[in-house]
């Protein structure tokens, strides 16, 4: 069966499309408006790209508009990392995903961002619900870091020499140097 897997770089996506691959037939859709700069976001969406190409995973991009973004957290710039901002965000890129899958026939999503310790794993599939309701498809709600799935995306990135950022990928989180 058909699912679209919204991923957000190649270190996460790997156990996550382990996983899936099973029992699935995954497409990586790649909609990260969030990310900045421009540079930051082509060099996660191109060693994505060149990940599924050797897994022969379809991979799909949504358009990078970083304004669009920008209009959705207004308001929301000053708040800390995991706060406010974070759910707004989160809810911005699993909407464009559950409408791509929905748009494309495709009756089921889900995202890899449920594999980071950094993130609130229980508000990520809660939005994910909350947003393939609205657009009339399923929402696979699987926290993706339990089983070791972290541990599992740290001996994957090491195995493919994957690039590990150092920052969730938004202006107003930590950016390096």
């Amino acid at each position: 069966m058909p699912i679209l897997l919204h991923a957000c770089c190649a270190p996460c996506s790997g156990p996550v499309l382990a996983q899936l691959m099973q029992e699935d037939d995954v497409i990586v859709f790649f909609s990260n408006a969030n990310i900045f700069p421009e540079s930051e976001y082509r060099r996660r969406r191109d060693e994505l790209a060149a990940y599924c190409a050797r897994l022969a995973v379809p991979f799909v991009e949504d358009a990078y508009d970083p304004e669009d973004w920008l209009t959705a957290v207004r308001g929301w710039e000053n708040e800390p990392e995991k706060g406010a901002r974070c759910a707004v965000c989160f809810q911005y890129r699993l909407a464009r995903t559950a409408r791509w899958a929905r748009d494309h026939a495709i009756p089921r999503f889900t995202t890899t961002l449920t594999i980071s310790p950094h993130k609130d794993s229980r508000l990520i599939l809660a939005l994910g619900a909350e947003v393939a309701a609205a657009e009339n498809v399923s929402f696979l709600a699987t926290d993706f870091k339990k089983k070791d799935g972290f541990s599992k995306s740290l001996f994957i990135s090491r195995a493919e020499n994957f690039y590990r950022q150092t920052y969730c990928g938004c202006r107003f989180s930590a950016i390096p140097g």
